[in-house]
C-alpha cells in the first residue's frame, strides 16, 4: 500500500512538473567535486544555445595542489519533463596537477605535483531545476593527454547553479533580434540610404 501511494506522489509532482515546465538559458554556481586522490570545490557556468544543447564551464582547485579548468559541450535530454533531464557532453581541461605512480619494483608510490596538464574530458548526469535553482550528480572522466603520469581519473561531481537567465526570456530575446534583423532586411538599399542622410540633416 506505501509503495502504490508514494508512486502516485510521484506521478502526481511529475505531472504537475511537466505542466509547469521550464528550462533555464544561464545559470551559474557551485561544484563540489570528488575523486579518489583529492576534493575540489569551484564554479561552474551553464548557457544553452540552442534546443537540448549547452555549453559548461567548470573551474575548481583543493587550493592546494590541484586547478583546473573544463569546457564542455553537453546534450541534454528529458527525463520526465524539461525540469528533470540527463545530459551527456564532451570537452577539454587545463590545469596544474599532482600525480602519484606506483613503482612495482620498489613498492612504492612516486607523488610529484606542479604538473601542467591537458586533457580530453567526458561527462554524464542527472540535473533537477526547481524554484529557479538546477541541481546535478554528474561522472566526469577524464583522459590525460599531456603532464600527468596517469591515463585515466574519474570524478563525482554535485552542483547548484543559479537561474539567472530562463528559457522564456532568452527565446524571447532571440526572436526580437532576429524580427529585427528580418526588417531591416526588407528595406529596400536607396531607403536605407535616403533616411541615413535625412538623419544627417
Amino acid at each position: 500500500m506505501k509503495a502504490r501511494l508514494t508512486l502516485c506522489t510521484i506521478v502526481f509532482f511529475a505531472s504537475l512538473s511537466v505542466a509547469q515546465a521550464q528550462r533555464y538559458g544561464t545559470a551559474v554556481g557551485l561544484r563540489f567535486g570528488n575523486n579518489s586522490n583529492y576534493r575540489t570545490v569551484g564554479l561552474t557556468a551553464q548557457q544553452r544555445i540552442t534546443k537540448g544543447l549547452t555549453v559548461e564551464g567548470i573551474l575548481q582547485s583543493d587550493f592546494k595542489r590541484n586547478t583546473t579548468f573544463t569546457a564542455l559541450l553537453e546534450k541534454h535530454r528529458p527525463i520526465i519533463s524539461k525540469r528533470f533531464n540527463y545530459y551527456y557532453g564532451v570537452g577539454g581541461s587545463l590545469g596544474m596537477e599532482e600525480t602519484f605512480v606506483k613503482d612495482e619494483e620498489s613498492n612504492q608510490i612516486l607523488h610529484t605535483y606542479g604538473n601542467s596538464t591537458a586533457g580530453i574530458d567526458l561527462i554524464g548526469g542527472l540535473e533537477l531545476t526547481l524554484l529557479n535553482t538546477a541541481i546535478s550528480i554528474d561522472y566526469k572522466p577524464n583522459i590525460n593527454l599531456v603532464g600527468r603520469e596517469e591515463f585515466y581519473r574519474g570524478q563525482v561531481g554535485i552542483s547548484a547553479r543559479m537561474v539567472l537567465v530562463k528559457s522564456k526570456e532568452q527565446k524571447k530575446k532571440q526572436r526580437r533580434r532576429q524580427k529585427a534583423k528580418n526588417k531591416s532586411q526588407k528595406v529596400p538599399l536607396n531607403e536605407q540610404i535616403n533616411s541615413i542622410f535625412q538623419k544627417k540633416n
